[in-house]
């Protein structure tokens, strides 16, 4: 999937990329053959309205500007004008410059140039453009060589294409390069929800494995009444087990969807904390263990009260399993600024930076040797998620032999 994902990646990238330098160059090319035409057409114009060698022709008062007689030679090259009668004769000045001196051929040009419907046009036979003007005294058609215009707009096709060429093979070699960095996320979600999938398929196994065996032996015939009574309570405290799991699949799965719609409403912070940490605390003393609070009063903000409550009890819960039962487990609730921030300490075995940022993946245990076969490994990953959606943080943090997890909501 990664890989067709890339390739379609690059080649939107070389469609657009193509398409830009098409425009471009398009662009470029027709601004450049529009402008060419314009300057011809403007020098034609002005070698119309030329006095003639043989008889002075003169130049109407709405021309701009004259033509000064020593730029007469730089017009006859590529130019020539041909003057037409009114009785039909043709005479034609500047054309043996320009290789034409079959009066057969030349006759031929100008009917070509006469008959059509425009005034101005090209003959591509010839490689000329002519423009027809009425004087005064005759009719004037004036012929202009554009094999050098073709030439420059050639020689400007094949450097756009060539340019053109380097461009896309650059932004190729870049796209490949681009192509990883953008897809990377892609690759990090794929490769989490395949291994997602791989560990909760295990977990998923375990259990139906333990269900799977009690079954067979209670169908037994030779496993005594009492052995099958410890089956059938098996079964059914792995069925528990198996369904918490999938309860917490799924609302990981409508967390991840944001199908959870909050009910958000001014709730009191502190209260709901306290009232969390009251069933732990004959558990606490259970273990052994003591569980020390600071909670200040008044904490107000806002977000849905049982999803905050299902956060602390998460934190507790984690705390009452993997802090060392000699120290103190410290719960604190206290304002920063802005945010109400809530703490839970306790001593155990340190957490690496790597560790303190992984924990909150799903499944992930810092030291899987301690799995008690009770926990699932997702209730960091539920707290986050829940976290998220209420506009807070969540983190780790391990000093001095203490791992701190902190939860920052605003307030």
């Amino acid at each position: 999937m990664l890989k067709r994902l890339r390739i379609k990646f690059v080649l939107v990238i070389m469609f657009i990329v193509t398409a830009l330098f098409t425009g471009i160059f398009g662009i470029g090319l027709h601004m450049t053959r529009t402008n060419l035409k314009r300057d011809s057409l403007q020098m034609m114009r002005a070698m119309a309205y030329m006095p003639s060698n043989s008889q002075q022709m003169r130049i109407p008062n709405n021309m701009p500007n004259s033509i000064p007689n020593n730029m007469q030679n730089n017009f006859r090259m590529p130019f020539f004008t041909v003057y037409i009668s009114d009785e039909g004769n043709i005479k034609a000045e500047g054309a043996e410059y320009y290789g034409i001196t079959d009066e057969e051929t030349l006759t031929k040009i100008v009917r070509t140039a006469e008959t059509s419907k425009q005034p101005d046009g090209v003959l591509s036979d010839y490689d000329l453009r002519y423009l027809r003007v009425e004087t005064m005294r005759a009719r004037v058609i004036v012929f202009a060589d554009i094999s050098s215009e073709k030439a420059m707009i050639h020689g400007l096709v094949r450097n756009a294409l060539f340019a053109g060429f380097i461009g896309c093979s650059i932004f190729f070699v870049i796209s490949l390069l681009l192509v990883k960095w953008v897809t990377k996320p892609v690759e990090t979600t794929w490769n989490e929800q395949k291994q997602f999938i791989a560990d909760a398929s295990h977990e998923l196994k375990t259990p139906l494995t333990v269900i799977i065996t009690n079954a067979e032996m209670l169908n037994d015939q030779s496993y005594p009444d009492s052995d099958k009574a410890q089956c059938s309570r098996n079964i059914l405290s792995t069925s528990q087990r198996m369904r918490g799991l999938v309860e917490s699949l799924l609302e990981l799965a409508r967390l991840d969807q944001h199908r959870i719609k909050m009910q958000r409403e001014r709730i009191q912070l502190s209260k709901i904390v306290n009232d969390s940490i009251l069933p732990f605390e004959p558990m606490f003393y259970e273990n052994g263990m003591t569980l020390n609070t600071e909670i200040e009063e008044h904490i107000a903000a806002e977000g849905e009260a049982d999803k905050l409550r299902q956060v602390v009890t998460i934190l507790l819960d984690n705390a009452l399993k993997y802090s060392d039962p000699a120290k103190p487990v410290t719960v604190k609730l206290k304002r920063q600024a802005s945010n109400a921030v809530l703490t839970v300490s306790g001593a155990g075995e340190p957490l690496s930076k790597e560790d303190c940022k992984k924990v909150f993946k799903r499944f992930y245990r810092a030291d899987p040797s301690r799995n008690d076969h009770e926990s699932y490994g997702l209730g960091l990953s539920i707290a986050e998620s829940i976290i998220r959606e209420h506009g807070g943080k969540i983190w780790a943090e391990s000093t001095d032999g203490y791992n701190i997890f902190s939860v920052s909501l605003p307030i």
